[in-house]
Parts: C-alpha cells; structure tokens; sequence
C-alpha cells in the first residue's frame, strides 16, 4: 500500500456520487462545497472557497470525501432546505469551526446538545431572519436538526461522529468508517448492502439470499428496502 493511502484506512472514502446517492444531496452542491467555486460579480472572476473542510487528496485525479463530510453535508443541506441563507452559512460555519475547534463543527456530539446556543452567537452578525427562528424556537430547531440529522448517529468519547445508522431506530444498517471505506453494511456479517440488492435483483427471493450470505432475513430485507430507498 502506498503511504498515501493509509489516510484513507477508517474514514470512508466516497465519490461526489457516491456522496450524492447516500445523502440525497445534488452532486453540483456537494461540489461547490467542497471545492468551492468561480462566478462573475461585476465582470469581474470571483472565487468563493470550500466551507466543508475536506482532508483526503484527490484519487486518480477525481474529489473523495470522507465520513466526516458525508455528515457535514447533510446538515449543511438541512439548513439550505429551511431557508438559510448561503451567507448565514458560511458565516456560522466559520465560526463553529473556530469556536469548537473542529473542521466539522456540525457533525459533533457538542453542537447536537448546545446547537441553539452557538447559533445564538451568530445571529447578530448575519441579520439572518431565518437563523433567528432557528434560536427562538425549539419547534424550528428540532425540525432541522434532531431526528433527521442526528438519530442513528453514535459519538465517540471526543464527541466526534463514529456509527451512522441511516435507518435511525432500526440498526441493521450502518455505515461504518473502519469498515468497507465506509459503504452501508449490514450490522450482522457486515455485508454489502448493494451486494445483497443485486443478489435479490437477480432472483426475487430474500430467502435464498440469507442462506447464500448465511445471515438473517431481517438483514436482508433491510438491505433491500434501505438500498432501493436511495438516490440512484
């Protein structure tokens, strides 16, 4: 193994696609934040730089993300759908980053208990009507971050993101980091989700499947339910 890729060993490694099918997020927006982008502004060429902080290098020439990101990505995508503003944003990101010392700030057990409070801070700042809301009310808040972001999602004693069981209460489904370069598994056997779809396609019986993979029915039904549910 090339020494380049032991930064890829217990991250997960997911293509822009890869990033999309999992989160439901557009590959275009997936693409401009983490790579940032170039538009015009008075005739002039601007920048607008990354807000997700990627760490993995590019493989044969193409964008990687890791766990991390794939969790970043569905927050930030969170707030985009409740109507804040990109400026907001950016602007909260920055300093989630500065005031928590972490490169994912949103992805942390620490804004999940004090998430109201360290957007508090930024209100001022951004004028953001919406971000107001967000504080004031535990309804609003709630819509954005609680189950949907962070059920299923298990933290380590660094309060970083460790497990994501995407089908929240149900844990025979996770995405693991350490294991598979972060693909969905089954929690049993640790078998390819998409392995056991394409195993179903092919002959139209759960019960043929748990016997050929040895693993249980639930399993395999969960897999198949779960893979058919994502963006393709």
């Amino acid at each position: 193994m090339k020494r380049g890729n032991f930064m890829l060993i217990g991250r997960g490694v997911y293509t822009l696609s890869e990033a999309h099918r999992l989160t439901g997020v557009p590959v275009g927006s997936i693409s401009r934040w983490t790579k940032g982008y170039d538009f015009q502004y008075h005739g002039e060429i601007r920048n607008s730089p990354p807000v997700i902080s990627t760490e993995l290098n590019p493989i044969d020439g193409q964008p990687v993300l890791d766990f991390k990101d794939l969790l970043e990505i569905r927050f930030l995508n969170a707030f985009r759908e409740h109507g804040v503003s990109w400026k907001s944003i950016r602007i909260a990101t920055e300093k989630a980053k500065d005031l928590l010392q972490r490169t994912h700030p949103f992805s942390t057990k620490i804004f999940k208990t004090d998430g109201r409070t360290i957007l508090a801070e930024f209100v001022a700042e951004t004028g953001d009507k919406v971000l107001l809301d967000l504080v004031r009310s535990q309804y609003e808040f709630s819509k954005v971050i609680s189950r949907y972001l962070y059920g299923g999602i298990e933290f380590d004693s660094s309060s970083e993101a460790t497990l994501w069981y995407p089908l929240r209460r149900k844990k025979t489904i996770v995405i693991d980091p350490s294991r598979c370069f972060g693909a969905p598994i089954t929690s049993k056997g640790r078998i390819p989700t998409r392995v056991l779809l394409n195993s179903y396609e092919a002959n139209k019986s759960f019960e043929i499947v748990a016997s050929w993979f040895e693993t249980d029915l639930k399993s395999v039904r969960d897999a198949v339910t779960y893979e058919q549910g994502l963006v393709n």
